[in-house]
């Protein structure tokens, strides 16, 4: 599996080391291609997941604003929910295209 924007390939992974989360696929922080990536200081808050933190996602100049996410501390009982520790692992959304 990877991630893709604007033509480069910002994570990547054989599938079975992914978890599919509500129609999402997080990559483990192992796969992701860091130097696309800066933190940003936008959250969310998901009532089972918990706090979400955000990446923007940076490509030859061209900045995804909160282009990827991840639960840096997933919330209690949520891990159990999913069946694996999803903490740290990195999604994907705003235009950055997922596939096989």
């Amino acid at each position: 599996m990877k991630a893709v924007w604007r033509g480069n390939i910002i994570a990547e992974a054989p599938k079975e080391s992914l978890i599919r989360i509500e129609g999402n696929w997080y990559f483990p922080p192992a796969s992701v291609q860091w130097q696309y990536f800066t933190e940003s200081d936008h959250h969310t808050t998901c009532f089972w997941k918990g706090e979400a933190s955000y990446y923007d996602v940076v490509v030859n100049g061209e900045t995804n604003s909160f282009g990827a996410w991840y639960y840096p501390e997933p919330k209690e009982g949520s891990v159990q929910r999913v069946g694996k520790d999803f903490a740290n692992f990195v999604a994907f959304w705003n235009g950055v295209e997922v596939s096989e």
